[in-house]
């Protein structure tokens, strides 16, 4: 089974947990089965090794978001780079020639599309062989899961059956309605369009090179930056006449807001601090290594991380995206494929920075132009490269690096760093990368 997992998305809706390379599928505050928090998209992912071990699983995203999901998912897991975002359309294009030029995935084989994101139970995944099963059979030409609806929702689109079978022709799509048409929608027999598409390989390449002009998965990731900003839905499913359904009846939830993504986490407060017992429908998430204590709150969230502090109302929390924007703040906090770097404080002509390194990874081979930097190294041991010249370091060692000074860092065991930025043009674009040094 090939199984494409559309990864996408800015920071708003969650912040300030979330950021413009953070987005929400990377949070981490769902408990797994060994107790340990994590994210929707260790989630997602084992779940649905979970079901299919032998799933072939590739990420589509943009190029902010690939530290993050190596750092999560590790770096065998399979990733399509989007080099700018193009809406749906256009990364499943990319993604389906990805699949066949680069991974080399006969054009018979089925490939299954969903977003990264979804809150389910496993069955929702058992029901990708279902999807797989109809592309074989080769009734329709394009197949969906449809998620019975529980209420009347105004946030998702609708699939029309033809019938109540739980695989069924469909007959129409319908826009996101007004509470009344939705509920019309339900007692038609309408199901939520949750994003799930199904398909051959070679039908969604053929349909890419209908729509796009390009030769290969090379070319079109080349020219990417031109292809227009359309919808899966809009470019292939209004347009196809051979679509089918199966009907998925377990719990589905799209996460968009603080209020829903509330009510997913297991416990009420995460982090460091307490609250206490007067507090009602409430949740606290504490990123910061300082204590929150939280008392009397009633429907509020309280998030807070080195980008800022969050104290909302539930109902109130969807509308946090205007404000957000006008946060000219630079991004505090990243995952990346080696670890993470946290920003503890930025002065006029200085930065400290405190960076995490797991072991066997190691910085890239650079050097600045516009600042001196020095590292303290807090915890953990390593190997020093500056300017050629190798050296071991353990907790308590200073390394300087005056301008111009080649350098880098191995990580023998987990490395915790200081790294005090000295410049009057502190840039994040201030890195001449070399190659490693034998």
């Amino acid at each position: 089974m090939n199984i494409v997992l559309l990864s996408g998305g800015s920071g708003k809706r969650l912040w300030p947990l979330s950021n413009d390379v953070r987005s929400k599928q990377f949070i981490k505050i769902f408990r797994g089965e060994d107790g340990e928090l994590e994210s929707m998209v260790q989630r997602v992912y084992r779940q649905i090794k979970k079901v299919d071990p032998s799933a072939n699983i590739t990420i589509a995203t943009s190029k902010s978001q690939v530290s993050s999901i190596h750092n999560q998912l590790g770096n065998k897991v399979s990733v399509c780079v989007e080099p700018t975002r193009r809406d749906t359309f256009p990364a499943i294009a990319l993604a389906a020639s990805y699949l066949k030029d680069e991974l080399k995935v006969p054009e018979d084989e089925a490939v299954i599309v969903c977003p990264v994101d979804p809150c389910v139970e496993d069955s929702y995944f058992e029901c990708f062989a279902e999807l797989e099963k109809m592309v074989k059979t080769g009734d329709y030409n394009l197949n969906l899961m449809g998620v019975e609806p529980t209420y009347p929702s105004e946030k998702y689109g609708y699939i029309q059956p033809t019938s109540k079978d739980h695989v069924s022709r469909v007959s129409a799509f319908r826009e996101k309605p007004d509470v009344e048409t939705a509920q019309q929608y339900i007692d038609e027999g309408a199901l939520w369009n949750c994003g799930v598409f199904a398909f051959s390989l070679k039908y969604i390449v053929n349909r890419a090179h209908e729509l796009i002009d390009f030769v290969d998965y090379k070319d079109l990731f080349n020219k990417y930056d031109t292809c227009n900003k359309i919808s899966f839905d809009y470019a292939v499913g209004e347009h196809e006449t051979s679509i089918g359904v199966v009907r998925y009846s377990g719990e589905w939830k799209d996460i968009g807001s603080w209020n829903t993504f509330a009510e997913e986490m297991h416990e009420a407060f995460i982090g460091k601090g307490e609250i206490d017992d007067t507090c009602e429908n409430s949740n606290v998430i504490n990123e910061l290594d300082i204590p929150i204590i939280a008392m009397g709150l009633k429907d509020m969230v309280v998030a807070a991380s080195n980008d800022g502090i969050l104290v909302a109302e539930k109902g109130r929390s969807s509308h946090i995206k205007p404000y957000v924007e006008r946060v000219t703040e630079e991004i505090r906090f990243a995952e990346k494929s080696w670890g993470s770097f946290t920003v503890m404080d930025v002065q006029p002509a200085s930065m400290v920075i405190r960076v995490v390194l797991q072991p066997g990874n190691q910085l890239k081979y650079h050097s600045h132009e516009r600042r001196n930097e020095v590292w303290t190294i807090l915890s953990g041991e390593g190997t020093v490269i500056l300017d050629g010249e190798k050296f071991d370091v353990k907790a308590g060692d200073v390394v300087q690096m005056k301008i111009g000074q080649k350098h880098t860092i191995i990580a023998k065991t987990k490395l915790v760093i200081n790294e005090v930025q000295l410049g009057k043009d502190i840039n994040v674009d201030d890195k001449i990368k070399y190659d490693f040094p034998e």
